[in-house]
């Protein structure tokens, strides 16, 4: 961290977990990776949630440094149906120890990361197994519809509403360790074709060094880079209808795909490669989203773009409040003057958390702020970043400081953003640090329209600050002159995964109460299924239906309530106005 600590500093773990530990199933990507609260920030949650440092002094529960060993978890699935798997990937690409079963049987939610704190294991494939080649998929596929086997797919695992969790057993494929190639790329319609598996950072360095690579004209980009990109694949993206950081200018996922193919249990699926249509409804759309409950997606082609950083023009502004900082970045998405690639607005308590992680708090500009007006829990920064030509990218940033001065903005120069640079991939990090002493971080996202943005932030921060002692945050992250999305972070004293699922439910009740989307990019999979059809309305939700019963009707494909479709009738939600049972 920036510096060492002046007084008491608790005792963060900082060792990499054993490798065969549930700590390095539950912590989050580089094992040998920390990242701790500085000093500051560690008074400010003492301050927030009535602790000392006595409370510091001792670990809330296991740190997960323990041999994973099972016992009553026995391998339900015949001995002729691993034989079967085996001769199709090979002898060591399928694993029925207890080590591999476990490491893909949660996402990366905080409940997952309760439960196995607690060693909890409520859902446990029987057998892992580790595809290299589209046509192994494809053979594991049929076998699995044939034998009535459940089928379940761990891309990067990074899922936050339970969409990997093998609810019924069965099979699970890792797709991490083989399943992670190029399969063609193509400079003259700028697209590159890619296995389900592959990560974003390896797909970001071939990009970056196709000269090398593929002896291209150029560097590229794919320009999707979400919080979770060093950690998660394109299948999952793909699956989960996902968004990056930079998705203002690059789009989200649903954007920049141009083609994908499933193994389903009727056959092979593979969508049209053209950037548009008029072929009757998008197959590409419908089956983006489908969490694998259709079928296994195998490959993706994706649109890439000119990879030119030196264009880029960074910015940061505060303004003095939410409502004239809402105002601002509703002009700055309706102007049409172009877009940034980056583009984050943060509400009041946001900005008081923000401004001490970025490091504002250790420079003249903290001081400043106060002077020039700019109160603390009323101002609200913004930051950003273009991307583009040089022209394009050098118009756009003029553009938001015009109309950030015309709303009396104060400018924080690129400091603020350099900062948040540094720290945009590895800030879940912090959550494994602070869950260690019973401090708990997650999130909730939704889509709301400029019209009914102030009242969603208002009506969801409201339950979300029934928990007393709770920071929560909020910003819009994905902007559109139409509306944006609304991330809302809360962090809070907890100890208990059954108490966190329960306050977790208030918050989605909320949110789908408000009139937002609830969700904008995380997706469904089995934890957000129960609200899917009250959101939708039940004729929309019945569409649904029809796909899986086409493609999966004996719903095999990540059963156990993946966007609600086997989900009982009496755990759905029916919040929305006029849906009934």
């Amino acid at each position: 961290m920036s510096k060492p600590y002046k007084g008491f500093e608790p005792k963060w773990v900082k060792e990499a977990a054993p490798t065969d530990s549930w700590r390095s199933v539950f912590r989050w990507g580089d094992p040998d990776f920390v990242k701790y609260p500085k000093e500051s920030l560690y008074k400010m949650m003492k301050e927030k949630f009535k602790m000392t440092d006595d409370d510091f002094r001792h670990y809330d529960g296991s740190i997960g440094m323990e041999k994973i060993e099972l016992t009553n978890c026995p391998v339900r699935l015949e001995q002729k149906h691993i034989d079967a798997l085996k001769e199709i990937v090979g002898e060591k690409y399928v694993r029925t120890d207890d080590y591999a079963r476990v490491s893909v049987a949660y996402g990366k939610t905080a409940y997952d990361a309760m439960r196995l704190r607690e060693k909890r294991l409520d859902s446990l494939p029987d057998a892992v197994v580790y595809p290299a080649k589209t046509e192994e998929v494809e053979a594991i596929v049929a076998y699995c519809t044939k034998e009535k086997i459940p089928l379940y797919v761990y891309g990067g695992g990074s899922s936050v509403t339970m969409g990997v969790e093998p609810v019924n057993g069965g099979i699970s494929l890792d797709m991490r360790l083989r399943f992670n190639e190029v399969v063609s790329f193509n400079e003259t319609d700028q697209t590159i074709t890619v296995q389900a598996g592959m990560s974003g950072p390896k797909l970001e360095k071939i990009l970056n060094n196709a000269q090398t690579v593929f002896g291209a004209r150029r560097a590229y980009t794919c320009g999707h880079f979400p919080q979770s990109f060093e950690y998660s694949s394109v299948g999952g993206w793909v699956v989960t209808r996902g968004a990056g950081q930079n998705s203002t200018y690059y789009g989200c996922i649903t954007d920049i795909v141009l083609s994908q193919k499933y193994a389903t249990p009727i056959g092979n699926i593979q969508t049209s490669h053209y950037p548009r249509e008029a072929t009757g409804p998008n197959l590409n759309q419908i089956m983006m989203g489908s969490e694998g409950a259709f079928g296994v997606l195998t490959e993706v082609t994706l649109k890439v773009f000119r990879y030119m950083p030196e264009n880029r023009k960074r910015f940061s502004y505060i303004f003095k409040n939410w409502k004239v900082a809402m105002a601002a970045a509703r002009e700055m998405m309706q102007c049409e003057a172009g877009f940034s690639s980056v583009f984050r607005l943060s509400d009041p308590e946001e900005t008081n958390l923000m401004l001490r992680l970025y490091n504002v708090d250790e420079t003249p500009l903290w001081k400043l702020l106060d002077i020039r007006g700019f109160r603390d829990m009323e101002r609200c920064l913004f930051l950003g970043f273009t991307d583009g030509g040089k022209g394009y990218s050098k118009n756009v940033a003029a553009n938001i400081r015009r109309i950030a001065h015309k709303y009396k903005a104060m400018s924080l120069t690129s400091y603020v953003t350099k900062s948040w640079e540094k720290g945009r991939f590895n800030d879940p990090y912090l959550r494994d640090t602070m869950m260690d002493f019973g401090i708990v971080t997650d999130t909730l996202e939704c889509t709301v329209n400029w019209s009914n943005m102030a009242k969603v932030h208002r009506e969801v921060r409201k339950v979300c600050h029934k928990l007393p002692n709770t920071i929560v945050t909020t910003h819009m992250s994905h902007c559109y002159p139409q509306g944006a999305n609304l991330y809302f972070i809360f962090i809070t004293r907890m100890s208990g995964a059954d108490k966190f699922r329960a306050y977790h439910t208030t918050i989605l009740d909320a949110i789908q109460k408000s009139g937002a989307a609830i969700s904008h990019h995380h997706g469904i999979g089995k934890m957000f299924a129960p609200w899917l059809e009250g959101s939708l309305g039940h004729t929309e939700y019945g569409v649904f239906k029809v796909l899986k019963d086409y493609f999966d009707k004996d719903y095999l494909m990540n059963p156990g309530g993946t966007l609600g479709l086997d989900l009982d009738e009496d755990k759905k939600k029916y919040l929305k106005e006029g849906i009934t049972r």
